[in-house]
């Protein structure tokens, strides 16, 4: 068939597709089996209606023609996330560029109650979730930044490609003692990083120091890319208090890409070098106030059990380290005013004022909190210098919500972070000659996310390294970048 043939072919068969079209619009109007003229009216109505129910949906790729709710009724839901990151890297070390790295994740969870729908196994559930991050080399950042690991601008450089993050089951008790969710219990392949310190606002930022390693992951695998065996036990006896502990796998090359989180047998060549991780953690979650200002005070810590060298030489089987977590709201806005419910007149027709014994009844229903104000949240992390890069770690923040009038979820942002690196290593590499000791790194960052709709936001951000590896023989670095996400 030639080419002329084939460009007739196509017109032929839209044409025959656009009138198939208009024919069952046609046919499908009122107006039409009424033998009156048709309008494109109601048909413009609808399609805006329909491309506002997907722009004020929860997800991009709106409820799939009803299949995403049917999933969610019988216990199936499943998600999915992009996100992007332009670093422009204005000075640096190595000078300036530009660089983009992305990540995207897919997540399910499935609630056997609602699957079986059996009321005798609510709480229990079964989650999972696959990763893919960018492994090209333009995709780094910190190949001009050369910050330590843990200041690195970018939060997505370990673990990169596809990535199997977790799976497993959790079950919560319904209700014991008056409280739900009395008992928590989590057990399958997890991340004990999404495990223990738990600090959302963090997450918020993009420099590596705030959203992952949080100081500790300077001296164990504990990124976002550390996935192993292992179990939780949460107890939560009242709304304000809980415990929990954690036992999971250790192992060499934990966070390495090229087992792809696929390392059930931990540490392949040789499985007797796989070891433990112990983690605790309790903490106080009052809400302070009339304004009921949420918070969280937590200390926890851990050992991970991994045979390492001191310094001077010394061996050892693990490391170990403590950390302490406050989280506090400041401030919130005034909370909108629940509508006054209106009251019935007097059935003889005379107003309301004229009625002597009318009462008009007033509304009971409490005002909705508002989610605008000023959060802070901080942790202190330490650990013992003799075997630790990274001894002592801070970081802080404010996150403010809806601080620009008319822009309610918008938040503005602010971050810094400090290091202090181990004296002892300091030490080692005087006596071995190194003239270029690190001493402390710090991060600050500035972010403001504009959140379009519930499933899209844009976030423009500002970092500033101070001495990114430590010395002064490296140095500062300015990234100035956006982040985009979408949730699908």
């Amino acid at each position: 068939m030639n080419k002329h043939c084939i460009n007739h072919s196509q017109k032929a068969l839209r044409g025959g597709l656009g009138a198939l079209a208009i024919a069952m619009l046609a046919a499908s109007s009122p107006l039409s089996l009424a033998g009156t003229t048709t309008t494109t009216t109601s048909v413009e109505a609808q399609d805006e209606s329909i491309l506002a129910t997907w722009w004020n949906g929860k997800y991009m790729t709106g409820n799939w023609f009803g299949v995403r709710d049917t999933l969610e009724d019988h216990g199936l839901k499943l998600g999915g996330k992009w996100t992007g990151d332009f670093y422009g890297v204005v000075d640096s070390q190595r000078g300036s560029r530009g660089f983009f790295d992305q990540e995207l994740k897919f997540t399910g969870e499935l609630d056997f109650a609602k699957l079986f729908n059996v009321d005798a196994l609510e709480g229990l559930k079964g989650f999972g979730e696959v990763r893919w991050r960018d492994s090209r080399a333009n995709s780094n950042p910190n190949n001009f930044v050369q910050a330590q690991s843990n200041f690195q601008p970018s939060h997505f450089q370990s673990g990169t490609q596809w990535r199997m993050m977790t799976f497993g089951l959790e079950y919560s008790t319904p209700e014991i003692l008056g409280m739900k969710e009395f008992l928590t219990l989590r057990g399958g392949w997890l991340q004990p990083q999404k495990e223990f310190i738990d600090q959302p606002l963090s997450k918020l930022f993009v420099n590596n120091s705030f959203e992952s390693s949080k100081g500790i992951g300077a001296n164990i695998p504990f990124s976002s890319s550390f996935s192993t065996w292992g179990g939780t036990l949460k107890l939560k006896p009242v709304s304000w208090y809980y415990a929990k502990a954690g036992l999971f796998m250790s192992y060499p090359n934990a966070t390495a890409s090229s087992n792809h989180g696929l390392a059930f047998e931990g540490f392949a060549e040789d499985p007797n070098q796989n070891g433990l991780l112990v983690m605790g953690e309790t903490g106080f979650t009052p809400k302070i106030g009339a304004a009921q200002l949420p918070g969280k005070y937590a200390f926890g810590g851990y050992y991970y059990e991994q045979e390492n060298t001191s310094y001077f030489g010394q061996n050892y089987p693990g490391r170990y380290g403590f950390y302490w977590q406050m989280d506090q709201m400041l401030f919130r806005e005034p909370s909108p005013e629940a509508p006054a419910l209106l009251g019935k007149g007097p059935s003889d027709g005379k107003s309301v004022a004229d009625a002597k014994s009318f009462k008009s009844p007033v509304s009971t229903e409490k005002p909705k909190l508002s989610n605008e104000g000023l959060n802070f949240f901080s942790l202190v992390t330490f650990a013992p210098k003799y075997n630790n890069v990274l001894p002592f770690y801070f970081q802080a923040g404010l996150v403010y919500t809806g601080l620009i009038p008319t822009r309610n979820d918008d938040l503005t942002m602010f971050a810094i972070g400090y290091g202090s690196y181990s004296f002892y290593n300091i030490q080692a590499l005087q006596e071995s000659g190194n003239v270029n000791q690190p001493n402390y790194s710090m991060v600050l960052e500035w972010d403001y996310r504009l959140q379009i709709n519930k499933w899209a936001y844009v976030q423009p951000f500002a970092q500033y390294i101070v001495k990114p590896a430590g010395t002064g023989a490296i140095e500062n670095a300015t990234v100035l970048g956006v982040q985009t996400g979408v949730v699908f």
